[in-house]
């Protein structure tokens, strides 16, 4: 369940795809749906909670702009859509929010601005501040100049990064679907709403997540439970449900916390507000990717999650054995490295292998528990001086390591 915080104001990240932004076929903005969304998330905000809306839609909002029937294939296409539609994109959003009176921020990021620690941090710091200024950041990615080393991919992913960069509460995925089946229910009518999750990496064997998403999108389910296991890790309460009831982020707020009620905005129709006998909540539609007991912070949550590797050391399974131990210090002696895979100078990101097939094949570090620096060194001839530090989650899909090596 989410922290407990006793009235006290919640940071809500709310991420929205494109196929909730845009029609599928026409690539006209669905305003209904968006007008919806901000009327809720304003109303969030006089509450004193703080928001961010993580928000796709710029190629699809450029797709409409140039009267083109599907996105393009190439790169420099999708970028020169980007381009076109971002702008309109933040401006349809600061035309919503400003005839309700809320500021709002474009900020847009590439992983290449969170893999540097500098830059992350300054990203953070801005974030904050406007927050504190009670101003609403949208946040995308800035695709015009992403390429495939510095992409997040999705913005699922960034939804769970940028989570993670300001210790959110909640971490709200609205798509067109009311949460996670274990089919699609489009396709399958036995398929069932999987309403909690504490282990996303049980529960993809029991869901198949293939076959959602939209044409104009460049995630799908798969990608929210990558962004729910970044998310919890960092021990935000991820959240999957419907945008096109977006109102019900209170109902599942209230649902899934120990919270006092959230206020909704009054009816005007006294009739249709609610009697005292009829407070009590029905589960609302959604699943629930519960968070992290012991969540990563910080410098282990940055490292784990932001990181993009440029290599891979190869270990053995000696040198991991002592590695993995917390009372080793993190030390890795320069003769269990075995090898190394691609091309990295100093301060970038490794992956840390470990040789430990009859094969002679290696393995990532994935599934291990352990969060550890690494600091190496040597006296033999002609073997490196390996200076490092690394973290590795209980629930990430990759172990990253900051690696120094001389010679």
């Amino acid at each position: 369940m989410a922290r407990p915080r006793h009235g006290a104001p919640l940071t809500i990240v709310v991420k929205l795809g494109t196929s909730s932004i845009v029609h599928e076929k026409t690539h006209q903005p669905l305003l209904s749906t968006l007008s919806s969304i901000v009327e809720v998330v304003v109303h969030l905000r006089s509450q004193g909670h703080k928001v961010v809306l993580v928000s796709s839609g710029a190629i699809g909002v450029g797709l409409q702009r140039m009267s083109m029937p599907s996105k393009p294939k190439n790169l420099s296409g999708k970028q020169a859509l980007a381009a076109i539609g971002q702008g309109r994109l933040i401006a349809l959003w600061d035309n919503l929010f400003g005839q309700l009176g809320q500021p709002i921020a474009q900020v847009l990021l590439t992983r290449g601005d969170i893999s540097d620690r500098t830059r992350y941090l300054n990203a953070v710091n801005t974030l904050q501040e406007l927050l504190s200024m009670g101003v609403i950041p949208i946040v995308n990615e800035n695709d015009t100049v992403s390429v495939s080393e510095i992409k997040f991919g999705d913005n699922d992913t960034l939804s769970a990064i940028t989570s993670s960069m300001i210790h959110a509460d909640y971490l709200f995925l609205l798509t067109d679907v009311d949460g996670l089946y274990t089919a699609n229910p489009r396709k399958d009518p036995t398929a069932k709403l999987v309403e909690i999750v504490s282990s996303v990496a049980a529960v993809r064997a029991e869901v198949s997540t293939a076959t959602l998403g939209s044409s104009l999108g460049t995630g799908g389910m798969e990608t929210k439970l990558i962004a729910a296991d970044i998310a919890t890790a960092a021990g935000v309460a991820t959240i999957i449900t419907s945008s096109k009831r977006p109102e019900t982020m209170y109902d599942i707020i209230e649902y899934s916390s120990a919270r006092e009620p959230l206020s909704r905005p009054e009816s005007p129709n006294p009739s249709a507000r609610a009697s005292p006998e009829s407070t009590a909540l029905a589960r609302p539609p959604h699943t629930l990717f519960t968070p992290s007991e012991t969540p990563l912070r910080d410098v282990k949550a940055w490292t784990s999650h932001t990181l993009n590797p440029a290599g891979s050391v190869i270990i053995d399974a000696g040198a991991h054995k002592i590695l993995a131990k917390r009372e080793s210090g993190g030390r890795l002696l320069a003769a269990g490295v075995l090898g190394v895979r691609g091309h990295f100078a100093s301060g970038q990101a490794v992956k840390i292998m470990v040789r430990r097939r009859p094969d002679g094949g290696v393995e990532d570090t994935d599934r291990e528990a352990a969060h550890y620096s690494i600091g190496a060194t040597t006296t033999q001839p002609g073997t490196p001086n390996l200076m490092a530090t690394a973290s590795m989650s209980r629930r990430s899909a990759r172990c990253h390591a900051r690696l120094r090596a001389r010679i």
